[in-house]
């Protein structure tokens, strides 16, 4: 576990973060200092058929070890981290042998990890906790994920005795904005099926996601001296302000829903008088759903154009993922072999759900059936992230049994 935490360390103290408003693949240019580092380490390693494109898209082959033609695996995570907080300057807090209790954070004494809002951390007293010293995110989504396919890595190519079919290791930018797969060669990649390492906790199966769509309003209004502004000055601040308070909060909201509710969530918002948008994501386990939450948006939009004609609202949707639930069932093996590889290390499976969207949702719906699986990671998008090394290595245990459970 020293080695797989000094990675963890490593890779987490590199800013990824990633820029929804970047036209450019990557979005941001540091995101490939970290892939280019892992390339280089995966030839280090031994892997074969290397590679890291421009775009920061690493591949990697851990050769097969057995006599017979053993199908091939993908395991997946992504390098970039959050935009919605800093990943810069990010500096990990090892706690060892934690003895119980809320942690307050060194670098903001006001960010104190509390056990009644994270109970999980009952389960692991004595272990090894790792969090951010208050400031910024972690990264453990998805770095943790990253330390762990190279651990697994590293132990199959140190373990010859272990037989295990081919495993591609992919690693990708830009997740975290909808744009794992975008460039990705699934020709070049292949697999049966994927892997991605992108869950909370130990022993989850994730075999749904929301289907997710982003929603933009842009409301455009008239500027002028406000001094002069009687009869002539639409304020676009004003209309924003209107329409978010319109939106649903008893319902349809992240605050009030749980489950398999979906939701409408703006998260950013920006402008000025003349011109003020904000992004609102639209997620629900439904497909079709998602033409009811843009609708209702479009619906809110007429409304205040009637009450105030000289503005115009726009609503832009912009397609991102869908449920993997369908995809899933081209390849039942995928959910099955993960099953077994999760009992095979003491842990009994969770079949889960997420609130959230993965690479495995874009690669599943692409063609590469790919559920997703425990990393160790908790809080992600927040300075209160944290993970469990114990919880790491699990994921690493559950990585070989996959490998050698599709030899089988």
């Amino acid at each position: 576990m020293s080695t797989l935490l000094e990675r963890f360390l490593r890779y987490v103290q590199i800013d990824t973060q990633s820029d929804e408003t970047s036209s450019t693949s990557p979005s941001t240019a540091k995101q490939l200092v970290l892939s280019r580092m892992l390339a280089d380490e995966c030839r280090a390693m031994g892997l074969a058929d290397v590679s890291c494109d421009e775009r920061g898209i690493v591949m990697a082959t851990v050769p097969s070890n057995v006599p017979h033609d053993a199908p091939m695996i993908v395991w997946n995570s992504h390098v970039d981290t959050s935009p919605e907080y800093s990943g810069t300057n990010v500096k990990p807090i090892v706690h060892r042998n934690y003895a119980g209790g809320d942690l307050v954070l060194p670098g903001d004494p006001t960010k104190i990890l509390t056990v009644a809002e994270n109970p999980s951390l009952k389960k692991l007293i004595g272990g090894t906790i790792i969090t951010t010293d208050g400031t910024t995110l972690l990264g453990s989504d998805d770095k943790a994920g990253v330390a762990e396919i190279m651990s697994a890595a590293a132990h199959l190519m140190a373990h010859s005795e272990i037989p295990h079919g081919p495993v591609r290791v992919c690693f990708t930018v830009d997740e975290e904005i909808g744009r794992g797969i975008e460039g990705l060669d699934f020709q070049k990649l292949g697999g049966v099926c994927g892997y991605t390492l992108d869950s909370g906790g130990m022993g989850r199966i994730d075999y749904e996601t929301f289907s997710a769509d982003l929603a933009i309003v842009t409301v455009h209004g008239r500027n002028t001296h406000p001094s002069v502004g009687k009869g002539v000055l639409v304020n676009a601040i004003r209309l924003l302000s209107q329409f978010l308070d319109r939106l649903p909060r008893e319902v349809l909201s992240p605050e009030s829903t749980d489950g398999r509710d979906g939701f409408l969530h703006p998260y950013h918002i920006e402008g000025g008088v003349a011109q003020a948008s904000a992004r609102i994501i639209l997620r629900d386990f439904e497909t079709e759903k998602l033409k009811d939450h843009a609708n209702l948006l479009s619906g809110i939009a007429a409304e205040l154009m009637k009450q105030e004609p000289r503005c115009r609202i726009d609503v832009e949707i912009r397609r991102q993922y869908r449920n993997m639930r369908d995809g899933l069932q081209k390849e039942p093996r995928a959910l099955a072999k993960a099953i077994e590889a999760v009992r095979r290390t003491g842990q009994e499976p969770r079949l889960d759900i997420i609130r959230g969207g993965t690479d495995g949702a874009l690669m599943t719906e692409a063609g590469l059936p790919t559920p997703n699986l425990s990393s160790g990671q908790h809080n992600p998008h927040s300075p209160l992230e944290w993970t469990s090394l114990e919880e790491m290595q699990k994921a690493v245990d559950v990585l070989v049994q996959l490998a050698i459970a599709w030899a089988e």
